[in-house]
């Protein structure tokens, strides 16, 4: 049985608590008099007098104050300030409670909700590694080339390379898969446009189309479209479930702006947001860093954080609950994917893959994105500043580049080995390292704006999984067809809203003129096809130029 002030805290706010619960976890809620009855409701276990606040219910955070308590639910367990102290002296990061006794009730319930989400062994692990992997990585020689060799012809199959009747084939049996509903996408939207220069999700951004479309809108759209076309063939109605991995500094946004645009007329059963994981900013000597006196410095895991997400969502059982088996994969900002595209699938499905991974071929050697290939026998993509020149300037006997597959972050997944992943490699992944400039309290209590880097983030990376695949296969697509990203404001010389707007609009051009459309000038006279838009991407020789142009631009 709870306590007589758990029952007081029960009169005072059962009614209101009970929705907001409800709301914030969407699990049952147990009644404060009783003993829970399932594991999913929260239990009452521990209550510590910490001060005297006002008698109130703090409904932005599940916090409940009595007169001489605080008692504060999350999914389950209550966090108390000598709870709070004991697992972070277990983690040797006492530190993040010195300013406790200068907090507001509502500044120490934001406190101990972090606290609350970090496991004492994670976080000591968390810490020791990021200090160790910083030092390797400013010592690191990056020396693969030796080990690195290019994926096998027979793994790898292409849209250029391949003929009409044999791209019919993957499109159909893709199309199969889709029409049977075993096909999902999932969005990897956890970034803010801070580099576009907004304050809002990248999948909000509009490039500046005719349309006005936004980039959620857009690939909403791409969902509908493919469902139609596998619908018309098949004679059923299927449906391709989106889930959208996001972060806590875009979740909220995003489910507004779905809600606002009425899902883009996708069932909203089928659009299931998560959340991502935050982990602590570490300083170079493994402390955590605070960048308020009542805020941990956070960031998202990186993309490489999905496998724990779909854990910790319960992201795969509901895969499995829809009988779905294969995951298509992709960043919120590429304005030209093709999410659930059937060709890719049917490549996949019909090489018995596990793994799969879109490539572009490089437009020239030092070309700045990733090269999917393999080393020590093992798939991954390496990153182009740890290939020596000599190396990446490696031919073919046909004249062509060795190592030519450019990464694009657009990947194919089993739900088997999703699942495989999530229960034995994911505390294998790899943790890469960014030493970053973090706002940081000083021990005064002070907010410091570092003028060089002072913290290490780590994150993971969603292509780290490739190892671990039992049939990895590469799929190589046409650049000016499937890849133009947006990653800067427009100024830069590169991936901004004019260059994805421009390959957007060329490619719809491409299209009506493959369906026999013509265009007219002012006078209404037709446009020769010759005088086509252009986009950077359409040669290697212009986008070595504009890499060149971004170089100069990023060292200004």
């Amino acid at each position: 049985m709870v306590s007589s002030q758990m029952t007081r805290v029960n009169q005072i706010c059962l009614d209101s608590s009970f929705l907001l619960f409800r709301q914030l976890y969407a699990t049952p809620v147990i009644r404060l008099l009783y003993q829970p009855h399932t594991d999913h409701e929260l239990q009452a276990v521990k209550t510590h007098r910490i001060r005297t606040p006002p008698k109130r219910v703090d409904s932005t955070r599940g916090l409940l104050l009595d007169h001489e308590c605080v008692y504060f639910f999350q999914k389950g367990k209550i966090m108390s300030f000598e709870a709070a102290k004991a697992r972070l002296e277990t983690a040797g990061q006492s530190h993040v409670l010195q300013f406790w006794s200068e907090l507001s009730a509502e500044e120490s319930s934001a406190l101990l909700e972090e606290i609350s989400q970090l496991k004492p062994e994670e976080l000591l692990e968390h810490c020791r590694a990021a200090v160790e992997a910083a030092s390797r990585h400013s010592s690191a020689d990056g020396r693969l080339d030796a080990r690195m060799e290019p994926v096998p012809p027979e793994f790898i199959g292409s849209v250029r390379k391949s003929d009409e009747e044999r791209l019919k084939m993957w499109g159909d049996e893709g199309l199969l898969q889709i029409s049977q509903d075993r096909v999902a996408v999932l969005l990897l939207a956890g970034g803010q446009g801070t580099r576009l220069g907004v304050p809002y999700p990248k999948g909000m951004y509009n490039v500046g189309l005719p349309s006005g479309k936004t980039l959620y809108q857009i690939q909403a759209e791409h969902i509908q479209k493919v469902q139609e076309l596998a619908n018309l063939k098949h004679g059923c109605r299927c449906t391709i479930p989106w889930y959208i991995m996001t972060s806590e500094f875009t979740l909220g946004p995003t489910e507004k702006f779905f809600r606002d645009n009425e899902y883009f007329g996708l069932c909203p059963s089928n659009v299931v947001m998560f959340e991502q994981r935050l982990i602590p900013a570490v300083g170079f000597d493994g402390k955590i860093i605070l960048e308020k006196k009542n805020k941990i410095a956070m960031a998202p895991d990186g993309n490489g954080g999905l496998y724990r997400a779909l854990v910790d969502n319960k992201i795969l059982e509901d895969m499995e609950r829809r009988g779905l088996e294969y995951l298509h994969v992709y960043c919120v900002d590429n304005i030209l994917v093709k999410m659930a595209d059937p060709v890719f699938i049917g490549f996949c499905v019909n090489k018995g893959a596990d793994c799969g991974a879109k490539v572009v071929d490089k437009a020239y050697p030092s070309e700045p994105v990733g090269v999917v290939c393999r080393v020590d026998g093992l798939y991954q993509v390496i990153e182009y500043s740890e290939i020596q020149p000599e190396t990446a300037e490696l031919r073919g006997p046909g004249g062509e580049l060795l190592f030519s597959a450019g990464n694009i972050c657009n990947h194919f997944f089993t739900r088997g080995f999703l699942k495989e992943v999530a229960e034995k490699f994911e505390s294998q992944l790899k943790q890469h390292v960014a030493i970053k400039k973090v706002p940081f309290v000083d021990g005064e209590g002070n907010l410091v704006k570092p003028t060089k880097p002072n913290g290490i983030k780590m994150e993971k990376f969603v292509f780290d999984v490739f190892q671990f695949s039992n049939k990895f296969v590469a799929f190589e697509v046409l650049r000016e067809e499937e890849f133009s990203p947006l990653k800067n404001a427009d100024g830069a010389p590169l991936d901004t809203p004019t260059t994805a707007r421009r390959s957007l609009l060329a490619q719809h051009y491409r299209w009506a003129l493959a369906a026999g459309g013509n265009f007219l000038d002012e006078q209404d006279k037709p446009i020769p096809p010759k005088h086509r838009i252009k986009t950077p991407q359409q040669s290697a020789k212009s986008l070595h130029l504009y890499h060149t142009l971004a170089r100069v631009w990023k060292s200004c």
